[in-house]
């Protein structure tokens, strides 16, 4: 096992793999801009290095600053997290150079999974089902158009290097692809340093699967269950829970299958996700997968008892994995959701003030991952994600109440947060119901503002018709 590991990243990732090393017995090195100086996982961690400037380029994006911190504190090791460094194929050949460990998988595997569309083709060559579309980026809007003719529309448009939305768009015609096409190329290039897309076959009414894979350096995988994470809003996710209710046994046994041999095929080592589309046939398709771990892996973390944190220090130390797949068992219900600070009423727009009060949830069946506190201000460089609220229970039912209870409890005076918002979500009916996909969020936002309206007309009305109203 490490002595001492590096965190590179910040908020409550870096908490979180913070409190797993020390259970571990492991020392811990935090890296910081100056804009978290006074953060959370600062305070925790047994050491701390600041890296520059507030801005990610200047400082948690920047591997040479890093890997200096390693070797001024002799850690031995630098967990990435999510997000920033964790899927850079050249920051991991960096550490193995340096003769540092990257805990996560090979070079090789993150270069073949991050480039979309070399991710595709590895895909398509072990078998796993994928949407129709290109293997090889496209620039021509010629090649465009005569691949948008062969798949039909909608189809979207998507960056091979990247993701989150950036670079992404949905086009439904020949004359909104051809003026989609350089816009994509333009904003992937500013997001992303490529400017390379491809087209896909927009699965209409899909639900967002994805399953979680542990690899060991000795040939052992195995999958630890799915998580349904339909609940987006710009292709960002809001709320994840596992089991999901659009799959039974047999489904969910066959998609586990498939994401092994995903892992399998570019010889994965560490925590994965590979991420799925369902349609409503019962069809599933290879979306992408991320080789880092997950925000919302505390879903899987409570349903099967299984500490994902550590388990990536084990592996990346050379352990076996100790678990076979009939070791897995998917226990009660879990849910997710991530608490931003944006103010809903407002088209979510960033609230980076001070936290003036804070009062978290607790009580049964109840975690809070998170790394503000009173006093705190959130900075307006980084993502603006404060608490994940994470609970479990017996059923699903019990488990979304038991949500509904603790988003009420959730309480911060100084800031706007989605909290009121994410619970609007859970007294949804098709929530309640389980029968959602990934246009959820858009059709709940499109029939509140449809209410709104007919509320706004009804006060009209009754304001025109009313006899006191009337003037001789």
């Amino acid at each position: 096992m490490f002595k001492k590991i590096v965190i590179a990243n910040r908020g409550e990732i870096a908490v979180r793999i913070i409190r797993a090393c020390k259970e571990l017995g492991v020392k811990t090195v935090a890296v910081y801009s100056e804009a978290d100086e006074d953060g959370l996982h600062v305070q925790m961690a047994d050491d701390a290095v600041c890296i520059g400037q507030p801005p990610a380029l200047e400082s948690y994006l920047r591997p040479d600053k890093i890997l200096q911190a390693a070797r001024k504190t002799g850690a031995q090791a630098i967990h990435p997290g999510y997000g920033f460094l964790s899927e850079n194929a050249d920051f991991a050949a960096g550490c193995a150079n340096s003769q540092v460990v990257f805990i996560g998988p090979s070079p090789e595997a993150i270069r073949k999974m991050g480039d979309k569309a070399v991710a595709r083709a590895t895909m398509a060559s072990a078998g796993v089902p994928l949407p129709p579309g290109t293997h090889e980026p496209v620039a021509a809007r010629s090649a465009a158009l005569r691949v948008a003719k062969d798949i039909g529309y909608p189809l979207l448009i998507k960056p091979s290097a990247g993701g989150g939305g950036k670079g992404m768009r949905i086009v439904h015609s020949s004359k909104e692809l051809t003026s989609a096409l350089d816009m994509c190329r333009s904003e992937a290039k500013a997001a992303f340093g490529s400017s390379d897309v491809y087209l896909e076959k927009v699965i209409q009414n899909a639900r967002h699967i994805e399953m979680q894979v542990l690899a060991d350096n000795h040939g052992n995988v195995i999958h630890l269950g799915e998580r349904e994470c339909s609940i987006q809003r710009r292709y960002q996710k809001m709320v994840e829970e596992s089991p999901s209710t659009a799959l039974n046994d047999r489904l969910r046994e066959e998609i586990g299958a498939t994401a092994i041999a995903a892992a399998r095929a570019v010889n994965y080592s560490g925590v994965g996700t590979v991420e799925f589309l369902l349609d409503k046939a019962g069809k599933f398709y290879f979306i992408e997968m991320n080789t880092r771990i997950q925000v919302e892996h505390p879903v899987t973390e409570w349903v099967t008892g299984v500490d994902l944190v550590k388990a990536q220090v084990r592996v990346a130390a050379g352990e076996w994995l100790g678990l076979k797949q009939e070791d897995i068992r998917i226990n009660g219900h879990a849910i997710e959701c991530r608490i931003n600070a944006e103010d809903p009423e407002q088209d979510f727009a960033p609230s980076p003030e001070t936290i003036h009060a804070l009062k978290l949830p607790a009580g049964p069946g109840v975690r809070v991952d998170t790394h503000v506190y009173e006093g705190y201000t959130v900075p307006h460089y980084y993502d603006s994600l404060l608490a994940k609220l994470i609970v479990h229970d017996h059923s699903r039912e019990e488990a979304v109440a038991r949500m509904r209870r603790a988003l009420a409890e959730f309480s911060v005076d100084g800031i706007k947060t989605t909290a009121p918002f994410l619970n609007r979500i859970l007294k949804e009916k098709d929530f309640r119901t389980g029968h959602y996909d990934t246009g959820f969020v858009d059709n709940m936002k499109h029939s509140e503002l449809l209410k709104k309206v007919q509320a706004m007309m009804r006060s009209v009305s009754e304001a025109l018709y009313n006899p006191h109203n009337v003037q001789d």
